[in-house]
C-alpha cells in the first residue's frame, strides 16, 4: 500500500477497528468456550486469542502466516503507527508550541529578555494574537529562568488580573486581584526548576516554575473615560523584573509600544509545528514532559539533544498528520460536541472556552482522567491558562463566553447582519465587552475598524434601548442609525465572537442575568 493512502484512511480505521471490529476472511478456529481444539494445537484454543490470516480492515488489508505478518503488512501499520503519533504529538503539544510562538512574536517586535514589555494600550487587530482582547491594556512579557536565576516581578497596585504560564502552557501564578497581592501590588520571586529557595524570602510571594521560559501577561483597565494613559504610567512607573541577585540595583526597564505593531504569535498549521516544537523540548529540562508525553515526541524523532530531521516521507507524513489534527480542532471551534462546554442548559450557542469548568482540565474533578477535548478546543483558539477564568470568584477575575453560530445553529457569515441585545445592568463590576474574531487565524477580524469591539467603558456612545438594554450589531454595514453600536464584519469571511465580564458578579454565575441568542436580521 502506498503511504498517501495509509495516512488518509488512518483514523477511519482506527475508529472501525475500535468499535466495530475487523472484517475477517476466513472464520476464527475455535470458539471462547469450544471444546474444538483447532489444527496445530493440542488443547481448545479460544478464539478470541487468534489472529486469521488476512484482515480487512478501512486502513488496509493485512496478511499473516499463523500469525506472522509480511512486509508489506508490516510496512503499513508502522507507517500508520507514526502517523498516529504524529497526530497526537501536534494535539497533545499544542500548548508548547502556541506559547513558543507567543514568545518569538514578543521577540520579532524586540521583546527579548526579562528588561523588556509589550505594552498593547490597547491591542488592535493588526498582531496576530489569539482571542487577544481591544479593551484591557496588556504588558507581556518572557524571561527565561536558567539565564535568570530566581527572579523578582514588582507587579504595581491597582493592575487587573495577571497571571504566569510556564513553557507548556501550564499555570504557575495568579497576580493582581486574583493573585495573593489581592490587587494591593507585591513582589513575586518565581524560582526555576533548577533554582535554590533563598535563604531570606520575606516580603516576596514565592512560586516555582517547572519551566525555563515563562510569560507573564498582565492586565489594566481603560480609565471611565475609556483612556489607556493612566494603565501605561502605571506599568511604566511600577513594573519591575529582575534577577534576585540584582535586587540591590534592578536594571532599567523597556516598555515598547506593539498594540499596532504586525507581528505573529500564532503557531503553524503544517510541518513547521514540528520544527516549532522542537525548539521548546531542546531548551527546557527533560523533566518538564512526563515520560509518556516525551514518547510521543521521541515516536517522530524529536528528542532533547538529538537532532530533529526527518525524511521527505516522513515529513510528508507529518505534515499529514497536522491537517488532520487541523480538521478536528476546528470541527470542535464553534460548536462544541461536549455538553459541558455549553453555559446555558439547552442552549447550544454560547459556550466556555473552559468546557468541564476546570483549568487543569480535569473531567469530573479528575475521576474522568484529562478532558482532552477540552484542551484541544482551548489551546487551538485561546490563550492565559489560570483558574480566575474558571472558578466562581464574585467581583474578581474576568468570565468567557464564546458564540460562533446563530439563533438557528449556522456559523456566523460576514455577509449577513446580526443582532445581539445585552439586557440591561450587566454583572460585571469593571466592564463588559464584545469582540470579534477570525476564525482562520483566531485572531481579532481585520476590518476598516481597527478594533472589531464594543466596550462599555470605551464606548460609552453606544445608544440604549427604553429598558436600559444595548442592541449590538454586526455586518458588513451599519444599520441606519445604529453606526454606534456596530461593529464591521467581512462578507466572505465568517466569525466568531467573545462576551467578557471582568470584575463578573454574582448574577453571572446563578444565571440570573443571561446572554441572548445572537439573532439574524433581515
Amino acid at each position: 500500500m502506498a503511504i498517501r493512502d495509509t495516512k488518509k484512511r488512518v483514523f477511519k480505521g482506527l475508529s472501525f477497528l475500535a468499535l466495530s471490529g475487523v472484517l475477517l476472511s476466513s472464520p476464527l478456529r475455535a470458539q471462547s468456550g469450544s471444546d474444538d481444539v483447532p489444527p496445530g494445537y493440542t488443547t481448545p484454543i479460544p478464539s478470541e486469542l487468534l489472529t486469521p490470516d488476512t484482515i480487512r480492515t478501512s486502513v488496509g488489508t493485512f496478511k499473516f502466516f499463523d500469525g506472522m505478518p509480511d512486509p508489506a503488512t508490516v510496512r503499513t501499520t508502522f507507517e500508520n503507527l507514526k502517523f498516529i503519533r504524529a497526530y497526537e504529538t501536534f494535539l497533545t503539544l499544542m500548548p508548547a508550541a502556541s506559547i513558543e510562538m507567543l514568545r518569538h512574536g514578543h521577540e520579532q517586535i524586540g521583546v527579548d529578555d526579562h528588561t523588556k514589555v509589550n505594552l498593547m494600550s490597547p491591542l488592535n487587530s493588526n498582531p496576530l494574537f489569539l482571542t487577544g482582547n481591544t479593551d484591557t491594556v496588556y504588558g507581556s512579557a518572557f524571561f527565561n529562568l536558567q539565564q535568570t536565576g530566581p527572579l523578582v516581578i514588582e507587579v504595581p497596585a491597582g493592575l487587573g488580573p495577571g497571571t504566569i504560564n510556564d513553557a507548556y502552557f501550564r499555570f504557575v501564578a495568579d497576580t493582581g486581584a486574583p493573585g495573593p497581592d489581592k490587587g494591593k501590588g507585591g513582589k513575586y520571586l518565581i524560582l526555576g526548576p533548577d533554582d535554590k529557595k533563598p535563604a531570606n524570602t520575606d516580603g516576596y510571594f514565592v512560586f516555582r516554575s517547572p519551566t525555563y521560559s515563562n510569560w507573564l501577561i498582565l492586565r489594566a483597565f481603560l480609565d471611565k473615560d475609556g483612556n489607556p494613559d493612566k494603565a501605561v504610567a502605571n506599568y511604566k512607573n511600577g513594573l519591575r523584573m529582575y534577577p534576585y541577585s540584582q535586587r540591590l540595583n534592578p536594571p532599567k526597564m523597556t516598555f515598547i509600544q506593539g498594540g499596532e505593531k504586525t507581528f505573529n504569535t500564532v503557531h503553524a498549521n503544517n510541518f513547521e509545528f514540528f520544527n516549532e516544537l522542537n525548539r521548546v523540548i531542546q531548551r527546557e529540562p527533560i523533566e518538564f514532559l512526563d515520560p509518556e508525553v516525551r514518547g510521543l515526541a521521541a515516536g517522530i524523532g524529536m528528542e532533547k539533544g538529538k537532532p530533529f530531521n526527518p525524511s521527505a516521507a516522513d515529513r510528508a507524513l507529518l505534515e499529514e498528520a497536522v491537517q488532520v489534527g487541523v480538521a478536528y480542532v476546528r470541527s470542535d471551534m464553534v460548536a462544541p460536541r461536549a455538553a459541558d462546554a455549553y453555559i446555558y442548559e439547552g442552549n447550544p450557542q454560547w459556550f466556555s472556552a473552559f468546557a468541564g469548568g476546570s483549568y487543569e482540565w480535569l473531567k469530573d474533578g479528575g475521576q474522568g482522567g484529562r478532558n482532552l477535548d477540552a484542551r484541544n478546543n482551548f489551546f487551538w483558539a485561546y490563550t492565559v491558562n489560570t483558574p480566575a477564568m474558571v472558578l466562581e470568584m464574585v467581583g474578581v477575575g474576568s468570565q468567557y463566553a464564546i458564540a460562533g453560530t446563530d439563533e438557528n445553529g449556522a456559523v456566523l457569515d460576514g455577509k449577513k447582519t446580526y443582532k445581539l441585545t445585552i439586557d440591561k445592568n450587566p454583572p460585571a463590576k469593571d466592564f463588559w465587552s464584545i469582540v470579534v474574531y477570525d476564525p482562520q487565524t483566531r485572531s481579532q477580524l481585520q476590518t476598516t475598524q481597527p478594533f472589531p469591539a464594543k466596550n462599555s467603558q470605551r464606548n460609552q456612545e453606544m445608544m440604549a434601548n427604553a429598558d436600559g438594554s444595548v442592541d449590538v450589531y454586526f455586518g458588513p454595514k451599519a444599520p441606519e442609525g445604529k453606526e454606534a453600536n456596530w461593529i464591521e464584519t467581512v462578507p466572505g469571511k465568517g466569525w466568531f465572537m467573545a462576551f467578557r465580564l471582568y470584575g463578573p458578579l454574582q448574577p453571572w454565575f446563578d444565571q440570573t442575568w443571561k446572554l441572548n441568542n445572537v439573532e439574524v436580521i433581515n
